[in-house]
């Protein structure tokens, strides 16, 4: 098993990865709106059931055609694992964590590999912007040589 050290999120640290999303005031747009490319297909805005994350994975993901939203819908901080777009396979050294906190979303890139989220609790629920079929027509996975554990 290796472990990854977990860091706390800011825009800066996530910016290779995507973008992070932070309440706003009602109404206007502009500083602090996320860019989101769901031109690909039809959005999918749902509430993502989890059981029994863990904090390990040995699967990462990536969608090349969507940018995907994630945040908590119960207000508690979660986990994520993320390696830049652009790589046919992410090792360890490709592999950043964050804890992403209960009042911010992330915005993945396309092409941005990711496992997540992951937690501790039983279950937990999540709400997801995807495109109907991103985990069907739009899902590269790959397997990693060795599990990787958060180190929290």
């Amino acid at each position: 098993m290796n472990y990854i050290a977990v860091a706390e999120l800011t825009s800066e640290a996530f910016a290779p990865f995507g973008e992070v999303g932070a309440p706003l005031a009602d109404g206007g747009h502009g500083a602090g709106d996320v860019a989101l490319d769901l031109s690909s297909g039809t959005p999918r805005f749902y509430i993502m059931r989890l059981e029994q994350r863990g904090l390990a994975f040995e699967i990462m993901a990536r969608h090349d055609r969507v940018t995907q939203c994630l945040g908590a819908v119960d207000g508690e901080p979660w986990l994520i694992a993320v390696a830049p777009a652009g790589i046919a396979q992410p090792g360890l050294g490709d592999i950043r964590a964050f804890r992403i906190p209960p009042d911010r979303f992330i915005k993945l890139g396309h092409g941005t590999w990711h496992a997540g989220p992951y937690f501790a609790e039983p279950l937990r629920d999540f709400y997801n912007l995807e495109l109907t079929d991103t985990n069907t027509a739009d899902y590269t996975v790959c397997r990693l040589d060795v599990p990787v554990a958060f180190a929290t």
